[in-house]
């Protein structure tokens, strides 16, 4: 199974893909961020994120998708945005009809650290000890795309674990 995390952001969005060949043996295919620079209009924004995912779904022919859930903080307009953010992404996975998740950050930080508050470097290193490779050769503005794909992985590949899975987005 192919699972492509995605922590979405109308400026850097991270991504990382994951294969799982069982609930504990798995390996990152290919992780990294897709950057829009501050000068772009929102609307720029959207179709090069969009553009960014459908390449990454010819490339790697996920099977289902992992994003983080919304959250409303203090901002109405960063919360738009965001959501902004989100349905170019749900747009692109759906064109590709690969259904997508959506867990909290501190499930998915859970799911890799064992500890829901923890940070980007601690998911990078735990990642990195994992598949025994460089933590250098990880974004931090992947790891909670890792973290979210890992998460989903392990429930689904479990057979107890995939009536937590709930109906996809």
């Amino acid at each position: 199974m192919i699972i492509l995390g995605l922590d979405p952001a109308i400026r850097v969005t991270g991504y990382g893909v994951v294969r799982f060949h069982s609930a504990s043996r798995f390996e990152i295919l290919d992780c990294g961020v897709i950057v829009n620079q501050a000068r772009l209009a929102h609307t720029e924004c959207l179709r090069r994120l969009a553009g960014g995912v459908r390449e990454l779904i010819a490339a790697y022919h996920p099977d289902v998708a992992s994003l983080e859930s919304p959250f409303v903080g203090r901002n109405a307009s960063t919360a738009i945005i965001l959501g902004m953010a989100r349905g170019a992404i749900l747009t692109a996975l759906a064109e590709a009809e690969i259904p997508a998740y959506a867990y909290a950050p501190t499930s998915a930080k859970r799911a890799v650290v064992g500890r829901g508050g923890a940070t980007k470097e601690q998911v990078a290193m735990m990642m990195a000890a994992e598949l025994g490779i460089g933590v250098e050769r990880i974004p931090l503005d992947s790891t909670d795309a890792l973290a979210l794909a890992v998460c989903h992985g392990q429930l689904a590949v479990r057979s107890a674990g995939a009536e937590w899975l709930g109906k996809p987005l």
